[in-house]
């Protein structure tokens, strides 16, 4: 009877062991994030305060946005590099077609709706180029990457134009609750992409085609479609975080993308996203982007130099995607 009982106890483990180190994997980005305010709240009083707690939420708009586009990108097994690229594109058309100082163009509300058609025409053709002409996706959206940046240069030719668009403006300096509208844009879209993640047909695809393409397509999935779909959300997301960099900066310039897509990217991935595809999601990624926030905000506050700031953020990346790595699938791939 005693051997029984040890049989049955070992068999449970064995079932519960995965499991509990899933949820352990699952939860210890929040616990990071936790700890981090906790340490960061004893180091400077002033961490908690209304007025630093509104620039922390600020400042992870755009960052969040972003991370829900290239979340389902991710999750599906594929990379997007073109957000920069989208987001400055997005941002300089948008401050010529709104009220702004440099033609008499007043749109109004169209200026920014051609923006989200601009995102997913981008994202699109990233799909269709990617899927049609079968090169890897990071070496497509890297294309659309350089394409997007080009052609806003050559828009402004190194110009800025000032945004004088109340609607556009609204964005980033009419508040509510204390938070401007940004930032309840941006949690807006993170419902969206909830939704679109855990009760749709799109959602489902995503992570059974992350899971394995090939099992996906002998269910009856046509990936194909699926991986241009995903990608065209994808852009949606960028060009709304372009109008956000637009509004946030009053102004549109050809580099207003830059250096978006190494913290997009870093914080995917330390919320819990696995670059192998399957795993993570949006709420995920809201996690990552306040951790990589809330840290660059307390280094700030300590006065820690910019330069270190960087180094940081490279180690996390880089520790984050050894711990999301599954090496035994990477072994067999290879």
């Amino acid at each position: 009877m005693a051997s029984i009982t040890r049989t049955h106890a070992s068999v449970g483990a064995a079932l519960l062991g995965p499991r509990w180190r899933r949820l352990a994997v699952s939860l210890a980005p929040l616990l990071v994030l936790i700890v981090l305010c906790v340490i960061l709240g004893l180091i400077s009083p002033n961490f908690f305060s209304v007025r630093n707690l509104s620039r922390i939420a600020a400042a992870s708009a755009i960052p969040l946005i972003l991370g829900i586009g290239l979340t389902f990108v991710i999750i599906m097994g594929s990379i997007d590099l073109s957000i920069e690229g989208v987001v400055s594109l997005s941002a300089v058309v948008l401050s010529l077609l709104v009220l702004n100082g440099a033609n008499a163009n007043d749109w109004g509300l169209f200026g920014p709706l051609c923006m989200l058609a601009i995102g997913a025409a981008a994202g699109l053709l990233n799909g269709a180029v990617h899927v049609g002409l079968r090169i890897p996706s990071f070496m497509a959206t890297l294309g659309m990457w350089f394409v997007g940046v080009g052609v806003a240069n050559a828009t402004l030719g190194g110009e800025q134009v000032r945004i004088n668009e109340p609607l556009v403006r609204s964005l980033a300096l009419t508040r509510f609750l204390e938070l401007p509208l940004s930032v309840w844009l941006a949690l807006l879209a993170l419902a969206v992409a909830w939704v679109i993640q855990n009760h749709t047909r799109l959602g489902r695809y995503v992570y059974a085609i992350g899971g394995g393409e090939d099992l996906a397509a002998l269910s009856g999935i046509d990936v194909r479609r699926v991986r241009i779909a995903v990608f065209g959300l994808a852009g949606i997301f960028y060009a709304i975080g372009g109008i956000i960099a637009a509004a946030q900066q009053g102004s549109s310039y050809a580099l207003i993308g830059q250096g978006r897509l190494f913290t997009t990217v870093t914080a995917v991935v330390v919320g819990g996203t696995s670059l192998m595809g399957g795993q993570g999601g949006v709420l995920n990624t809201l996690v990552g982007v306040l951790i990589v926030t809330v840290l660059g905000n307390g280094m700030v506050l300590m006065g820690i130099s910019p330069y270190v700031q960087q180094a940081v953020q490279g180690i996390m990346i880089i520790v984050a995607v050894a711990l999301s790595i599954d090496h035994v699938r990477l072994k067999i791939n290879k």
